[in-house]
């Protein structure tokens, strides 16, 4: 009893709802369409200025948004900014460097599937990054980027072998979100309270994007996005006797985990309760996305 209590104490100081980041609407199917967008320049140098002049394409984030088609042909979208940066406490020199804020690189043929992701990254002069493995690499690996210091101190980023880059000027109009009515809850619950998408956590173990579609007869579907990898996962479930509570599961490519839950009447906000996979149960919550 003493350990339920706690858990619902700690939802209960759970933010109202989460925002979605901007950067997540850019997935695979629309990076592919960057390299014949309208306010996207395809470059073979990115210069400091030309970073600077865009780094605010994305609301709420000074940082350019960068795209490259890597030498494998996945599509990557990088946050970048020109920096520089004191190399020890010794030496007072400042350095030119690309910080990479963060960058997601998608496979080939998937929705939102990860191949290899990063953030804080730091290139210096010369250095190159393969954003098809996430790494630094030397010169003879070859990479997709590359970072160059000039004698004057100018700076740029560069394309290497069969690699593409692309600046976007303006947000690209598929990776807004259409807006919809805000979620409100009425006095008499209805079933239909359980479509939207949510943030599940679960066990302090894996985490993901949860997108539930209630039918009439009671039936759910639904689909999952895990966070490690951004792979994709069928859902299918049915509401239970009392119509705020849900029995759901997620097909997994070996086994399939069950979810029973209950969506919070007050607000429609939270969706808590126990999972099973294969003989190991466990607690998950899910907060509602709300868009901008």
């Amino acid at each position: 009893m003493f350990r339920w209590s706690l858990v619902v104490t700690m939802l209960f100081a759970l933010p109202a709802a989460l925002r979605a980041d901007a950067f997540d609407y850019y997935t695979n199917s629309v990076l592919a369409k960057v390299p014949e967008a309208k306010d996207v320049k395809e470059l073979k140098q990115l210069t400091t200025e030309q970073i600077v002049e865009h780094s605010n394409v994305l609301p709420g984030v000074q940082a350019a948004l960068v795209v490259v088609q890597t030498n494998d042909g996945c599509f990557t979208k990088l946050l970048v900014q020109s920096a520089r940066k004191r190399l020890n406490d010794e030496d007072k020199t400042l350095v030119p460097i690309l910080l990479i804020d963060r960058y997601v690189t998608y496979r080939a043929g998937t929705e939102r599937t990860v191949s290899a992701s990063g953030n804080n990254v730091i290139l210096f002069d010369g250095f190159r990054i393969s954003l098809d493995m996430g790494q630094i690499v030397p010169e003879k690996v070859g990479g997709d980027l590359r970072f160059v210091v000039k004698e004057d101190g100018a700076t740029y980023v560069e394309p290497i072998g069969k690699a593409k880059l692309f600046l976007l000027t303006k947000p690209l109009p598929e990776a807004t979100p259409k807006k919809g009515a805000k979620f409100v809850i009425g006095e008499t619950f209805e079933t239909r309270f359980f479509n939207g998408r949510f943030k599940l956590h679960d066990d302090g173990r894996r985490s993901g994007v949860l997108e539930l579609k209630v039918k009439e007869d009671g039936e759910v579907v639904g689909t999952y996005f895990s966070d490690r990898d951004g792979a994709k996962y069928d859902v299918y479930g049915k509401i239970g006797q009392q119509k705020h509570s849900i029995l759901f599961a997620i097909k997994f490519p070996r086994t399939e985990q069950v979810f029973q839950g209950w969506l919070f009447t007050g607000t429609g906000l939270i969706l808590s309760g126990s999972s099973k996979l294969q003989d190991r149960e466990a607690g998950f919550y899910a907060t509602r996305i709300e868009e901008e």
